[in-house]
């Protein structure tokens, strides 16, 4: 979450919060040689290089969409004339192309350009197109914009919405006979027509407080609910979700560059121990009429739907419930004639459940598939609609990372796993009557491997990297995993890396003790002079919705690693227990109700490890550094261990876990007024007066995810301490801190500053001995 050079030309910061602390005169000696200090040449690496000229930047295959009628995808491809993109059918086999829809025809009638197309699908029968244009971001996506319907064979091309803004249609679907088109705008559900473009409104009831077919913030970024409504199989009814945000706290960013007077966004943001949104379901009929709510039991403010969807004979609504604490998911069938409805099963465990089965049906309809780590490791398991126990489908002592594809004529689950090494990814296959696993990713090809396989399981896009090696994407034909073509071999960006002073690489096994080994990696400088004493810097994340050490290409973050190690610096990085890595339901979920606390414990122990086997390591000059989550273990990492770490910089950190979302802190962490005292201790706010060393804190005024508020209380405490530090805040810009212009150069450029200043240089002055 970082960028760029902050010092303005009158040479006075033109940011209000920011505070220096430490300035020097003159820029310390850097570890690099002088004669590569402005080396511009191809074997070093700049910030110009990664994040303004962009070098780097791997090729982009670009939207594939696979056929569910025949065995083919679709393409949008450059024409051999004119602007615009032909959308292609392609054979995979033989790697023929059919035209499907020329350019030209996504041109609107009095237009001149063609419509860009950002999404597209296909009718059923693949006679129509429905595409989406001119999106606006909402939070995190752009999940807003115009929808268009082609007839492929008629080229009439159609804007849905009839009258309205333009950019305020969410979610458009086809009818299953693909004669009606479904949409969400201003909180409401519309169907149109196709033939007549009649609209009619399902819902009118919808307002500021009351969200029809999409979702709150809070649901949308935590349970990945956006898309809140669904078609009947035979077309005639759309189940949807409400959600009632009236009485939930609202939160307020503040935006002071736009005009003269400051401009205030509202939204409602439920934190820790406040009051949900009330989630409920209703059925309505595609023509319109009244809406019948399914009978869900228990508090509608108290529980969480992340999940409901038709059963494949479309007379039963399958929806999954979590309570508050997220440690039991009640799984009911729904009569939608009645909304009454009756529990089917229900998955508990001590700790949490992660929001990870959507409905995936096999057999027919008489099955779905479920993950579940009720053994300990996560494994998938058919499940019934009769209520019967789950039959296994894959077994033994690892972790089924991700269900894949199901194959259902052929009777094989396509997933994720890797047994012998969590730091990396592979595609196997089973029975869905279970049987041994048959692993497909090439042994030749150690490191991560994604796919999106064909309906019929029969082609895939393959993604392969590692650590050192950026994506190569291919064709393959499945289950012999043979190469057909290459669609991105990305050989560039490869010539450019070859050229580079490459560091060195290594993957590391680090005992800590009590039996506990963590993963980890690290970049060594190019030809390092194990005599002279080098500083190393800790890439972390550490929370348990992430893994740091990935045998995986990173692209320009771990690139600017490569920089750093090429001036001088040891970085590594390391996946503390509790992290959501393959490596068994007691190592992911020992942390529970004690976030920040055994991470941190954990990540310092690891570097004291590494500091008794690297004697080239200077255990004067350590830093940490990280983003979000990783900028709150960050934080923990300098407050909590002030002896060990000199520098670190926090990312868009959360200094206070109680200022956090409903859904994220209460699922690690429990209720607050359950578990007080760890929110406090987890919360770096409560160790922020033992701070000694160089503390630099990044954050967007504009974040919605992890509030600016929160770094805001931190600098009070510190500065009620007497504690120097320095902090950047970003005018208006997001959790992602990339907008904006040369907002992403100049967040990485004084990042670098700040660790050639702080760690890097020989002479950078030393922690205080002492709390002011």
């Amino acid at each position: 979450m970082v960028n760029r050079w902050l010092w303005p030309a009158n040479g006075v910061w033109a940011l209000t919060m920011l505070i220096v602390v430490a300035a020097a005169v003159e820029r310390p000696k850097v570890l690099i040689p002088p004669d590569d200090q402005n080396q511009r040449g191809p074997s070093m690496l700049t910030l110009d290089r990664l994040f303004g000229n962009k070098e780097f930047e791997p090729e982009e295959v670009g939207q594939i969409r696979w056929s569910r009628r025949s065995s083919s995808y679709f393409t949008l491809d450059t024409p051999r004339a004119g602007a615009g993109r032909d959308l292609m059918r392609n054979d995979p086999a033989s790697g023929g192309k059919d035209l499907v829809v020329p350019a030209q025809a996504f041109v609107p009638v009095k237009a001149t350009e063609a419509l860009k197309v950002e999404g597209f699908e296909f009718s059923n029968d693949e006679s129509k197109l429905l595409f989406y244009t001119n999106s606006k971001k909402v939070w995190r996506r752009n999940t807003r914009g115009d929808y268009w319907v082609l007839d492929v064979v008629t080229r009439e091309l159609k804007k849905l919405g009839g009258d309205v803004e333009p950019s305020t249609l969410m979610f458009a679907k086809f009818s299953p006979d693909g004669s009606r088109v479904a949409y969400v705008r201003e909180s409401n559900i519309y169907v149109q027509e196709l033939r007549g473009m009649g609209v009619t409104a399902l819902t009118t009831d919808g307002s500021a407080t009351l969200i029809n077919g999409t979702s709150d913030w809070v649901n949308e970024e935590e349970l990945n609910l956006r898309d809140c409504f669904r078609w009947s199989p035979d077309g005639q009814w759309l189940l949807f979700w409400q959600f009632d945000t009236s009485g939930v706290r609202e939160f307020h960013l503040l935006d002071n560059t736009e005009n003269n007077y400051p401009r205030i966004t509202s939204f409602v943001y439920p934190k820790v121990g406040e009051m949900n949104s009330a989630t409920r379901l209703g059925v309505v009929g595609a023509n319109g009429g009244a809406v019948r709510w399914l009978q869900v039991p228990g508090d509608p403010r108290e529980h969480y739907i992340p999940h409901a969807e038709w059963t494949p004979d479309g007379s039963r609504l399958l929806i999954q419930q979590f309570n508050r604490l997220q440690a039991e998911n009640r799984v009911m069938l729904a009569d939608p004639r009645t909304g009454a409805t009756r529990l089917l099963m229900t998955e508990t465990d001590a700790a949490w459940l992660e929001n990870e089965n959507p409905v995936r049906w096999v057999n027919g309809g008489k099955n779905m598939l479920w993950l579940s780590e009720r053994s300990g490791w996560r494994h998938a398991y058919l499940a019934n609609l009769e209520g019967k126990p789950l039959t296994p489908v894959t077994q033994g002592d690892f972790d089924v990372i991700d269900i894949v594809a199901v194959d259902a004529n052929g009777g094989w689950l396509y997933f994720a796993a890797s047994p012998e090494n969590s730091t990396q990814r592979y595609l196997y296959r089973t029975q869905l009557e279970g049987g041994a696993p048959e692993r497909l990713s090439p042994t030749t090809q150690p490191g991560w491997h994604e796919y999106d396989i064909s309906p019929e399981a029969k082609w895939a896009v393959h993604t392969y990297s590692n650590f050192s090696t950026p994506p190569v994407v291919e064709l393959i034909r499945l289950p012999e995993h043979s190469v057909l073509r290459v669609l991105a071999d990305n050989r560039a960006l490869r010539e450019r890396l070859d050229a580079l002073k490459q560091p060195a690489t290594e993957f590391l096994k680090v005992d800590i003790g009590g039996g506990i080994t963590l993963d980890g990696w690290c970049l060594k400088p190019p030809a390092m002079n194990t005599i002279q004493k080098h500083p190393l810097l800790i890439h972390v994340y550490g929370e348990p919705h992430g893994q740091a050490v990935k045998d995986a290409w990173g692209g320009p973050r771990e690139l600017w690693h490569w920089m750093l190690a090429q001036q001088g610096c040891v970085v590594a990085s390391i996946d503390n227990r509790g992290t959501n890595v393959p490596r068994g339901r007691d190592w992911r979920k020992c942390v529970h109700r004690q976030i920040g606390v055994l991470a941190s414990q954990e990540q310092a122990a690891a570097v004291r490890v590494l500091l008794r086997r690297w004697p080239f390591v200077d255990p004067t000059r350590i830093g940490v550094w990280g983003w979000s989550g990783g900028g709150s273990m960050s934080l923990n990492a300098i407050f909590r261990y002030p002896e060990l770490y000199r520098t670190a910089i926090a990312i868009a950190p959360n200094a206070d876990q109680r200022l956090y979302d409903t859904i994220y802190q209460e699922r690690y962490m429990g209720l607050l007024e359950d578990n007080a005292e760890s929110y406090r201790e987890g919360s770096p706010l409560t160790h922020a007066h033992k701070l000694r060393g160089n503390l630099l804190l990044v954050h967007g005024t504009g974040d919605d995810n992890g509030h600016y508020q929160g770094t805001e209380r931190l600098m009070n405490e510190l500065i009620a301490r007497g504690k120097h530090f320095t902090v950047i805040p970003y005018p208006n810009r997001s959790h992602s801190l990339s907008e904006g212009e040369n907002t992403v150069r100049h967040f990485w450029g004084y990042l670098t500053r700040f660790l050639q200043d702080n760690l890097l240089s020989e002479n950078a002055h030393a922690p205080e001995k002492a709390d002011n």
